[in-house]
């Protein structure tokens, strides 16, 4: 039997690269319309689910702790990172000063509810973990009534 595939998916992954595409040359411009050097770099993420966790490592070499942000919001993780470079270079006749400004973002859809006051996080050699754990089932809101 022949599977089918959604045809729309094609789309789907086309105006994603698009969209990525767009914003990094959004951010190639700053207000006066001058163009400034500014790179977005992908993230690569791992996302492994156990019987109590969800666990995501992503990829952020070269940036510090300090440089990471974190946000959970309706099941939706965001992993932000930005720095700042400079290389100066002096001779004789001229100094030279380049400025780079890096970031790399990435929204994850988590595929069920977690805990986000019991979440954490840890940053080394470039690798970040975030470490979520799963909440029960459903929150229990439900209460006895007595019956007179």
């Amino acid at each position: 039997m022949m599977r089918r595939t959604n045809p729309f998916d094609d789309f789907e992954e086309l105006f994603d690269r698009m969209s990525r595409q767009f914003d990094e040359m959004g951010r190639q411009f700053d207000r006066s319309g001058v163009m400034s050097s500014v790179r977005m770099h992908d993230m690569a993420v791992d996302i492994s689910d156990t019987d109590s966790d969800i666990v995501v490592t992503a990829d952020l070499p070269g940036y510090e702790k300090s440089d990471i942000s974190l946000s959970i919001a309706n099941r939706t993780l965001t992993i932000d990172a930005e720095r700042e470079l400079s290389d100066e270079h002096e001779s004789d006749a001229y100094i030279r000063r380049e400025r780079h400004h890096e970031s790399a973002r990435r929204t994850i859809r988590l595929p069920e509810m977690v805990d986000e006051e019991n979440a954490t996080a840890s940053y080394r050699n470039g690798v970040l973990t975030v470490t979520l754990p799963k909440m029960d089932a459903e929150p229990d809101d439900s209460r006895h009534i007595d019956i007179e």
